[in-house]
């Protein structure tokens, strides 16, 4: 997808504090558009740039941005790391290595649960990622007051500047996120209840003995019960029950051409 018509014009913060993307000596404008949209998609608005390679603004990330634009047109350019956080009251960094100081440490899930606290007092946070091929500096990770690791495959962690944006956006999206983690799209259709199943399995039982199914008698209480198991185990929908009624309707009628009475009457369970 591309263009603003991806929501880009509706790219404003929310009232009130938000987390700061601070993206430290960026190497490549593409990664600065990229990032722009990763931040998009997490609820992210807040965008600084320190000393960028190739200058700012750049075309590049303009079009890399995949309709994010809005975030690089507000985005804040600064000398240095110091002057990007200075107005704010903490500080958080990106460290895909291990450092040898002693400082707070979070994985990017419970760093956004942090983040919405501490934004929720009221306070201003940044987050600091480092340049793509070398990560943050060590005179840069001084500025920070936590540190941010992702708990990724020992063998090989290696995210670009886009991607290791794009965890904590999720991250950071998904503390205050409602949606079902699990659920059954039904759309125009809804979940059968019980006693409508239950009407289906009486009727298809029924439809079994008269057709000689069932007539193992020792064996017909199983597969009875496995035929419930079977039915009760799901989400059977309501249109799904109707169809099933359907193909019990036509194999009854099957039988009824071949010498079997017909009912006086069709059935409640009838699509005709």
């Amino acid at each position: 997808m591309t263009g603003r018509k991806n929501g880009g014009a509706d790219l404003v913060p929310p009232p009130g504090e938000s987390p700061i993307i601070v993206l430290v000596r960026p190497q490549m404008a593409v990664n600065i558009g990229t990032t722009a949209r990763a931040m998009a998609n997490g609820g992210l608005f807040h965008l600084r740039i320190v000393d960028p390679r190739d200058g700012w603004p750049q075309e590049a990330a303009i079009r890399a941005s995949s309709g994010a634009d809005r975030i690089l047109e507000a985005a804040q350019i600064f000398p240095d790391v110091a002057s990007a956080v200075a107005d704010c009251h903490r500080v958080f960094a990106t460290c895909p290595r291990k450092r040898h100081i002693v400082i707070p440490k979070r994985t990017a899930r419970a760093a956004a649960e942090d983040l919405r606290a501490i934004n929720a007092e009221g306070h201003r946070v940044a987050v600091l990622f480092g340049p793509e091929r070398a990560g943050l500096e060590n005179d840069d990770v001084a500025c920070a007051d936590t540190l941010v690791q992702y708990p990724l495959n020992p063998a090989h962690c290696s995210l670009n500047l886009a991607q290791a944006v794009m965890i904590l956006a999720y991250e950071w999206w998904n503390v205050t996120e409602q949606t079902p983690p699990r659920q059954l799209q039904t759309n125009e259709t809804r979940v059968a209840t019980k006693g409508e199943l239950e009407g289906f399995l009486g009727r298809l039982v029924s439809e079994l003995d008269a057709c000689g199914f069932l007539d193992n008698q020792p064996k017909r209480p199983g597969m009875v019960r496995n035929l419930r198991h079977w039915f009760q185990r799901g989400e059977v929908t309501e249109q799904e029950l109707r169809t099933l009624h359907g193909v019990v309707t036509e194999l009854s009628r099957g039988r009824m051409a071949r010498g079997r009475p017909a009912q006086d009457a069709a059935p409640p369970w009838s699509e005709d």
